[in-house]
């Protein structure tokens, strides 16, 4: 029973957040240039009456990537078709996907960085010239079978470009970095989501609720959802600033937007003196799975300044160690590490 409500509960909580979700690019606050970028080449797919390039959609999670590639097929007004890599298991699940697409579809791929090497291979000819060859038997008689595609549209999502291997990066007709958000857009899309929540707010409450959303629309979107019911229970259903101090601190999120996990992730760099630590014994000592600390949590403690990235490992800087107040260590000479 708790696993069946559990469940419901996350069910419940995504189909909020797809109702919260912008359909159009003049609905999508932030990412100016990338917005900019994707109506121009839109536009001109639509005047061509083809296919758009394929798109490479890169940058931290829970930036608006999904949201941009349903925003690009509702634009061009053709289909769309989601899947994740991790559920691609076999050449097969790849192949039925993309023989069964109609003209022009919007194919999403989500950490598209996951794709085992031998995907990629299979798509270099459907992406570059709509088809695919699959080979059929082994040994002496094996051979390979063409299947013709419809041309379609693959936009790619990844939060570690970096593990694309540059043929597959190259084949990106329109690759795009999506970067953090500002206060200020965070507080537009944190009113904008209150209104379709139905849920008031003050003016501060959405300042509030902004500055300590790690620069991410996800994170501010849940947050919001979190205070509306603190807002329900401890007040008259207007999230005021007193109800959005209280609810956040009682959630463990600092001024600066930093939760438990945070903390714990910079305890574990503090505790190795100055030494540069890897990810993998971050990992242990935190009990997280590297992908997430890398993908979740790095960017933003980079991003702010209190974990600096080196070749030999992640250290903290003077910020990071004051944050969780101790002091930064020394070298025997006296200068700081």
């Amino acid at each position: 029973m708790a696993a069946a409500r559990k469940e419901q509960q996350e069910n419940d909580e995504e189909d909020i957040e797809k109702t919260l979700r912008p359909r159009r690019f003049a609905d999508f606050v932030g990412q100016e240039r990338v917005k900019e970028n994707l109506q121009v080449y839109v536009q001109a797919a639509k005047k061509r009456n083809s296919a758009l390039d394929h798109v490479l959609l890169s940058g931290p999670p829970g930036l608006g990537k999904t949201t941009l590639a349903r925003i690009i097929a509702e634009e061009m007004g053709v289909g769309y078709q989601g899947t994740s890599a991790p559920i691609l298991k076999k050449p097969g699940d790849l192949v039925g996907l993309l023989a069964s697409l109609p003209e022009r579809t919007v194919l999403f791929i989500d950490e598209i960085h996951r794709l085992p090497a031998a995907f990629e291979e299979y798509l270099y000819s459907a992406m570059e010239d709509f088809f695919i060859d699959v080979a059929v038997d082994q040994g002496p008689s094996a051979r390979s079978v063409k299947f013709n595609l419809k041309p379609f549209t693959l936009i790619g999502a990844t939060t570690r470009d970096g593990l694309l291997s540059r043929p597959f990066q190259d084949r990106f007709g329109i690759p795009q970095k999506l970067s953090f958000y500002t206060a200020e857009e965070l507080t537009l899309i944190v009113k904008r989501s209150s209104k379709i929540m139905e849920a008031p707010i003050e003016a501060a409450a959405a300042k509030e609720i902004a500055a300590r959303a790690r620069k991410t629309p996800r994170i501010a979107n849940r947050l919001l959802r979190r205070l509306r019911d603190w807002a329900e229970v401890e007040g008259d259903g207007t999230i005021t600033l007193a109800i959005a101090q209280k609810g956040l601190d009682r959630e463990g999120v600092d001024e600066t937007g930093l939760d438990a996990m945070d903390r714990r992730i910079l305890n574990a760099i503090a505790g190795h003196h100055g030494v540069p630590v890897g990810v993998k014994t971050i990992a242990v000592i935190v009990g997280e799975e590297e992908d997430t600390i890398e993908d979740v949590y790095e960017p933003f403690l980079i991003q702010e300044g209190f974990v600096l990235k080196t070749p030999r490992g992640r250290v903290l800087s003077a910020k990071g160690y004051e944050k969780i107040g101790l002091i930064m260590p020394t070298k025997a000479d006296g200068t700081l590490f």
